[in-house]
């Protein structure tokens, strides 16, 4: 029986090498569809001779597009952004990148869709990347009634952008911000558990047209992150509340950077809660047991230790 073909949209990117690694383990032939194809070369060691190929289809061109699902039996979207540069808008990569991507899937034939959205979508949200999030689900649902759709919580593993960003800070700063007072709950799932669900969510019948919010085992405080973060890399620093209004204005100017650390729409963002809701389907109907942050922040988070790996846990300096 010949392999079957899935095109991974945003496929070198943090959940995305962790989803094409299981999709190759389980004999899948994989594209990843990038706007740079160079930059997913890393993945091909990932597979055998062949079975992961790198392609260039940014979800802006429509006919690339198109190629990149051309006898494909199913795709899965992991395109986003978390601020905006040029081209890459919130509305024109979460809302018309997502519609276009789940046409193509349907005048391609292809019998499978997994959309990955963020907890937090909301139509009537006052993020902006929370408004076009739920609207290209709306869009991709639209066009493709079957599509599965993911809204993990914030997402940590060993490339992520939480934990590490907050510890490379901790490591020159002996301040650490807490905005919004650091009230704000997250439940951290991890990167591997999430791609879990994305192949689940692929390969069995019964998730088609569901959507799934997908949160670890508990939720913490941005603060209580933060100390967790700390207590792994053995240092300690001062918290430094920051209203939101004042975070919002340090942002203003912030967001001017090439990588902005803060913009003033994520300050929105944290002003809600990150939590799976109460009636959601979660891991659980999935069949998959969330694994917990403090199991898996030691496997990457010691480098920011003094001394590395070989560092001692207790607080230091």
């Amino acid at each position: 029986m010949a392999a079957q073909v899935v095109t991974v949209f945003g496929g070198s990117g943090f959940i995305g090498r962790h989803v094409v690694k299981r999709l190759a383990q389980q004999g899948w032939l994989v594209r990843v569809a990038v706007r740079r194809p160079s930059r997913a070369a890393f993945l091909q060691p990932l597979g055998d001779v062949g079975q992961i190929t790198p392609l260039r289809a940014p979800l802006q061109d429509e006919a690339a597009v198109r190629a990149a699902l051309e006898g494909a039996e199913a795709a899965i979207n992991l395109v986003g952004v978390l601020f905006e540069r040029g081209k890459q808008s919130f509305e024109g990569v979460h809302l018309q990148g997502a519609g276009r991507l789940a046409e193509a899937a349907v005048a391609a034939g292809l019998k499978r869709l997994v959309q990955v959205s963020a907890i937090g979508a909301d139509e009537s949200g006052d993020a902006k990347y929370a408004r076009t999030k739920a609207a290209g689900e709306q869009a991709v649902r639209q066009a493709f009634p079957a599509a599965v759709v993911l809204r993990p919580s914030i997402v940590f593993g060993p490339e992520d952008g939480f934990f590490n960003l907050f510890a490379s800070l901790a490591k020159v700063s002996p301040v650490l911000p807490l905005i919004g007072g650091g009230r704000t709950r997250f439940q951290p799932v991890y990167v591997g558990d999430v791609a879990d669900a994305v192949v689940k969510c692929l390969t069995d019948p019964a998730c088609a047209g569901k959507t799934y919010e997908l949160g670890g085992p508990r939720v913490y405080s941005f603060k209580e992150l933060l100390e967790l973060m700390l207590d792994q890399i053995g240092r300690r620093r001062l918290f430094l509340p920051l209203p939101f209004w004042a975070a919002s204005l340090e942002a203003a100017v912030l967001e001017r950077l090439p990588a902005p650390l803060l913009t003033r729409d994520q300050v929105k963002l944290l002003r809600h809660d990150n939590v799976v809701g109460s009636d959601s389907l979660t891991f659980a109907d999935l069949g998959i047991r969330p694994t917990a942050v403090e199991v898996i922040l030691p496997t990457y988070l010691d480098r920011y230790r003094r001394g590395g790996r070989f560092g001692q846990r207790s607080r230091g300096l």
